[in-house]
């Protein structure tokens, strides 16, 4: 079973002159969602709860190790939105399905995503 994933930022986030865009992703525990909703910026602040949740479940970001709530906020606003969205791609229970069309025929077509690493 996979529980760690890479990922590329789209702009990067950039300390002491370097941009940091490749990083692992592992999956949340219940742990992770009960840690962050306990978290007392979160308690103060609902708005804070996928900060506080991305920071632990970020492993990696470019050759940062220790990701902390200060790095994820410092994130452009499309890269905390990727983060967002891939959080959420990876830890859904259901497999995503999209509509799509078929580029030799053109016809609509409802298809399930998979993680590339699943592709033969």
């Amino acid at each position: 079973m996979q529980t760690e994933f890479a990922f590329e930022l789209p702009r990067g986030y950039v300390a002491d002159g370097q941009v940091h865009r490749q990083g692992v992703m592992r999956l949340s525990t219940a742990r992770d969602e009960a840690s962050a909703l306990g978290d007392a910026a979160v308690r103060a602040n609902e708005a804070f709860l996928p900060i506080a949740l991305l920071a632990r479940v970020v492993t990696s970001l470019g050759s940062l190790t220790a990701i902390t709530p200060e790095i994820i906020e410092g994130l452009f606003v499309v890269d905390l939105e990727y983060l967002q969205a891939f959080y959420d791609r990876i830890n859904a229970s259901e497999p995503e399905w999209v509509e799509a069309e078929c580029p030799h025929c053109g016809q609509s077509l409802v298809v399930k995503l998979v993680p590339q690493d699943d592709l033969p």
